[in-house]
């Protein structure tokens, strides 16, 4: 129960509380000037005269059959009678402001009271019933504090400890949001109670949620838990303690136990589970919880909704499970951004081609064209790693036609179009010397392995002329790689020789 929800209670039986109270306190007066007043008591002082009795007596009649405004209008004619004597006064005016009260006009209730107190006819306990009703009449009119004073002062000197008056009075001091004057009383509320009923433990859990007393308030809770068990706002307002309290990984136990109970079953309550596993580092059982309670049509499919499922699926790398769900999500919204990540799990897949699709989707909405680019790039340079390398047994026309060199010259073409001004530039331009230097490489390893190649052909050729002398022919180690040579180590060393 949220606070806001909790004083608009209070407010109700504060309401219920004092049209009881008071009427019965109210009565005590007129009561007795019906019954004895007007066969004019004994005590010196105290009895009415015979013209005033007269018309008392008939605005009791009129107030017995229903008729308040006439018998108010009785009594204001005769308060301002000569000669009324101080008791007639005061049970005049408890009269006039018990009808006021009962045609609900409690201010001037309130004022009737007062003029009985002031008109001086009272006994001390009289005085103090009244004051009790001045009281109620005030935090009934929603001056709380001055009531809730009032109420106090006469329940401290030894005022009647009625139990209406003590909840009466601890719904004042709350009204008043002076929640450290409601506790003691509140709690001597709750200590008298037998039995004690939940209505005793929620406002000693309010005041000391208020106050900030979480010791306190996690023993009442705790009471009322065992009591109520079935009740989700108490695991609710415990959990909350727990993670107030920094105990965080004890209010996620608490969380999951009552949605593996089947207690949770609304959305806000179900993404609080989903956000508790994500909290502590598990996407995988967040999106599935989410994924699950989307499919009962707990959750709603929304496009927010379908992006934080596809971003706890790629968080666990589940980028297949994402795919589709960001699919969806980006079809539904037409963000730029979803696309982009749709864009990116397709990239974790490898497929490039998809996934390119998407980032260009994703750049035509606007989203960012150098971080969409650099993704592009990367993924058309990391399909080389699929394709056969270049080796030196390849002639230079094959070398230029090969899959991997395409492959790489399309994933320049990429990086190349990295926008000029965008942070990815810089990034871009190293990766296109990277890639540039990777095939000069294979240039200088090829041009390094041709020439040990034919310096060691050079040498065998020689030897082989050398020997012709004697074996009567030239005759060459390994021809079928050396032969490629002799033409030109006839022309270079061989020219001048017939």
């Amino acid at each position: 129960m949220t606070g806001q929800t909790r004083k608009t209670s209070f407010r109700t039986r504060t309401a219920s509380l004092l049209g009881a109270s008071l009427l019965a306190f109210a009565t005590i007066g007129v009561a007795t000037a019906g019954l004895s007043g007007i066969a004019f008591a004994q005590e010196e002082g105290r009895q009415f005269s015979a013209k005033a009795g007269e018309k008392v007596n008939e605005a009791l009649t009129l107030a017995n059959g229903g008729q308040n405004q006439a018998a108010l209008s009785v009594l204001q004619g005769v308060i301002s009678t000569p000669d009324l004597n101080a008791y007639e006064k005061s049970t005049i005016y408890q009269m006039m402001g018990q009808y006021s009260y009962e045609l609900d006009r409690a201010v001037e209730a309130q004022q009737n009271f007062e003029n009985a107190i002031n008109a001086g006819g009272l006994l001390p306990n009289e005085v103090d019933n009244i004051k009790v009703v001045i009281a109620q009449l005030m935090i009934g009119n929603g001056q709380y504090r001055e009531g809730a004073q009032r109420l106090e002062n006469y329940l401290n000197s030894g005022g009647q400890q009625k139990a209406q008056y003590v909840d009466l009075l601890v719904n004042a001091w709350v009204q008043a949001e002076e929640y450290n004057r409601a506790l003691p009383w509140a709690e001597k509320w709750f200590n008298a109670a037998n039995p004690k009923e939940r209505k005793h433990f929620d406002l000693l859990n309010f005041l000391f949620n208020n106050l900030g007393m979480q010791g306190r308030q996690a023993d009442i809770v705790k009471e009322m838990i065992q009591r109520w068990p079935e009740d989700k706002s108490l695991w609710d307002a415990w959990a909350s303690m727990l993670a107030n309290g920094g105990r965080e990984q004890e209010a996620f136990e608490v969380t999951k136990m009552l949605y593996l109970g089947g207690a949770l079953t609304d959305e806000p309550d179900l993404m609080k589970v989903v956000q508790y596993y994500s909290f502590y580092d598990m996407p995988y059982q967040a999106a599935e919880i989410l994924e699950r309670e989307m499919n009962a049509n707990r959750i709603s499919r929304s496009p927010d909704k379908l992006k934080q499922l596809s971003g706890l699926f790629r968080q666990a790398r589940e980028y297949k499970r994402a795919i589709p769900i960001l699919e969806s999500a980006a079809t539904q919204s037409g963000e730029g951004k979803l696309y982009a990540d749709l864009g990116e799990a397709l990239y974790n897949e490898g497929e490039c081609k998809r996934s390119e699709t998407a980032f260009t989707e994703a750049i035509n909405r606007g989203y960012d064209a150098g971080k969409s680019w650099m993704l592009i790039a990367n993924c058309r340079y990391d399909e080389t790693s699929k394709l056969d390398r270049l080796n030196c047994d390849m002639t230079d026309a094959q070398m230029a036609e090969a899959p991997i060199t395409r492959a790489r010259a399309s994933a320049i073409s990429a990086f190349e179009k990295v926008p000029n001004g965008s942070r990815e530039r810089g990034n871009a331009t190293k990766w296109v010397k990277f890639i540039n230097a990777e095939k000069l490489a294979v240039d200088r390893r090829c041009k390094f392995e041709r020439n040990v190649e034919r310096e060691l052909c050079y040498q065998k050729m020689k030897q082989a002329y050398a020997a012709e002398v004697f074996v009567g022919e030239f005759k060459l180690d390994d021809a079928e790689t050396c032969m490629q040579y002799k033409t030109d180590y006839d022309k270079k060393f061989r020219v001048k020789i017939e």
